[in-house]
């Protein structure tokens, strides 16, 4: 069974990546050649950016989860702030359409956001380590009866 941190990365990745090919195809199109390639751009990078975050962000979940929600939100709004970066750099350019680049960049993201956020209200996430709990009651359960 794959673990917590595949299933979320699969749950999140593959709606954000499927929305970016239907939006490639619709913005062959609508703006040809250069505004699939915009959306195609544009969905690799926000499946980078967010996927890359929510590595970083397990680990530190991991490694420090006592600082999990300050960096949650620090990350986020990290993301949010590069991604804008990347649309105000490439306003100009003629590799693409930047007006579907900016436009999938806003879309990807929203989806991303939302597949994670129904990804964590469906995960079954443990808030209690019974192997911890087991060892702190001398193995016996909760609720027994002695």
């Amino acid at each position: 069974m794959p673990s917590q941190e595949t299933l979320l990365l699969q749950r999140t990745a593959v709606p954000t990546a499927a929305a970016g090919a239907i939006a490639a195809v619709v913005a062959a199109i609508v703006a040809g050649g250069k505004g699939a390639l915009g959306a195609v751009v544009a969905t690799v990078i926000v499946l980078l950016f967010m996927g890359g975050g929510l590595a970083i962000l397990q680990w530190v979940g991991r490694t420090y989860p006592q600082i999990f929600q300050g960096m949650g939100l620090a990350l986020y709004t990290g993301q949010l702030l590069l991604l804008f970066v990347f649309v105000a750099a490439f306003k100009n350019t003629d590799l693409f359409d930047p007006k579907v680049f900016a436009a999938v960049i806003v879309a990807g993201t929203l989806i991303w956001v939302a597949a994670q956020a129904r990804a964590h209200t469906k995960a079954k996430i443990l808030y209690v380590d019974p192997e911890a709990a087991n060892k702190a009651g001398n193995g016996t359960k909760s609720g027994s009866r002695a």
